[in-house]
């Protein structure tokens, strides 16, 4: 039973992962008075590429071609580890925080190569920006959760999202994560997804390079990975909540309009501005630890 509810888990993560993009492109537009795309826009889009024929630059190795698959192999790997619309058993034994983190970066590691490999300035640019914000986003993830994981003795995310008290440490951990996953997705204040400005982007430069089936599947990737913060997010806030997936789409709905609201408000920073700004979320997490050990 809980093979098929994993594989159920998978394919509606994987199935309303870009919707959630969309609601945040169409929560921002409204607000905007703009008359933009629907929800469902970028399920057109990805239908799109992957009707397309791929253009790959003769400078091109292997690396370029196999980084797409690489990328959604191991975001889909880390979604299955993350309890969702089930609580599956199986994730008891292998579904470590510390495991999601080390698939993701993987993907993060392959798609910089992948940048890099076509011999393009704008890749280069992109890849080194990306790992550049890696080097800070990371440790704060790890700090944030493991300020949480702390109290109990564990860093399994069946356990973390699992009864507990929501702490003033644990509420200043999940800010901390919110943080985090703004850079981790390529949203505001940390890059833009509305430009494609060459000196300004960071996610897009790298995959500026791709088209056709490969780039649907960095596009889907970008989307799942999405999908897997705002549900860490979900878990750490609405704790001891049984799940289902009526009650998963209303917290996945939530986060997403909380994003679109913060995107609103503020606007793009200055690449050296950003590690002003994760500086302040890695100091969020450090706290979170200190006042969990301090009972706070």
């Amino acid at each position: 039973m809980d093979s098929l509810n994993l594989i159920l888990q998978i394919i509606l993560v994987i199935g309303l992962a870009p919707l959630m993009s969309g609601v945040i492109t169409w929560i921002k537009n409204n607000l905007r008075l703009r008359k933009g795309p629907g929800i469902f826009q970028p399920y057109f889009n990805l239908a799109k590429y992957f009707a397309k024929n791929e253009v790959v630059s003769k400078h091109a190795s292997w690396i370029f071609r196999a980084a797409p698959y690489i990328v959604l192999a191991s975001t889909v790997t880390a979604a299955c580890l993350l309890p969702a619309f089930f609580r599956l058993s199986l994730t008891q034994y292998v579904g470590d925080f510390i495991a999601v983190i080390f698939l993701l970066s993987l993907g993060r590691f392959f798609l910089s190569l992948a940048g890099l490999d076509p011999a393009s300035a704008f890749g280069g640019m992109g890849s080194s920006r990306e790992m550049f914000i890696s080097s800070f986003v990371e440790p704060v993830i790890l700090l944030a959760v493991f300020g949480v994981s702390l109290s109990l003795g564990t860093t399994n995310l069946l356990a973390v999202s699992g009864p507990r008290a929501m702490t003033i440490s644990a509420a200043i951990a999940v800010i901390a994560l919110f943080i985090a996953t703004l850079a981790e997705t390529a949203r505001l204040p940390v890059d833009n997804q509305e430009t494609h400005l060459e000196l300004t982007m960071v996610h897009e430069a790298m995959v500026l390079e791709y088209s056709g089936r490969s780039l649907a599947l960095l596009e889907l990737s970008a989307y799942v990975k999405q999908m897997i913060f705002f549900t860490l997010i979900a878990n750490l806030v609405f704790t001891g909540l049984s799940l289902s997936p009526a009650f998963y789409l209303i917290k996945i709905f939530g986060i997403a309009i909380m994003v679109a609201l913060v995107e609103l408000s503020i606007t793009k920073m200055r690449l050296f501005r950003v590690v002003d700004l994760l500086a302040f979320a890695a100091i969020l997490s450090f706290l979170s630890v200190v006042g969990l050990v301090l009972g706070i």
